[in-house]
C-alpha cells in the first residue's frame, strides 16, 4: 500500500457520512457488486476493513467512521491507504 493525502468530505444530509476521496491511482481497477469494493484501509495509522464505494461522477470514496477519524471532519487532511481484500471478493 502507498499512503496519499485526502480532505475529508462530509456528504450532504442527516446523518451523513465522511469519505476521503481516492485517487485514481489507488483506487480498484474495477467495481464489485453494488459498486464497492472490499478493501483493508489505514486512515492515520488505523487500520479496519471496510469498503471503497464508485462515486457517480466516477471517482471512488472511502467511507472513514467517527473512531476512525477522531474528530476530524469536513476539509481535514489524512493520510490514508487502500489494499483490495482478494478474500472478501
Amino acid at each position: 500500500m502507498t499512503p496519499f493525502d485526502a480532505t475529508l468530505v462530509r456528504w450532504p444530509g442527516a446523518a451523513s457520512w465522511v469519505f476521503a476521496p481516492v485517487p485514481d491511482e489507488h483506487a480498484p481497477d474495477r467495481a464489485g457488486s453494488f459498486g464497492r469494493v472490499p478493501v483493508t484501509a489505514t486512515v492515520d495509522g488505523r487500520t479496519w476493513t471496510t469498503s471503497v464505494w464508485r462515486d457517480s461522477r466516477g471517482g471512488w470514496l472511502l467511507p472513514v467512521p467517527a473512531r476512525i477519524r477522531r474528530g476530524k471532519d469536513d476539509g481535514d487532511v489524512v493520510t490514508a491507504e487502500v489494499a483490495v481484500d482478494t478474500s472478501r471478493l
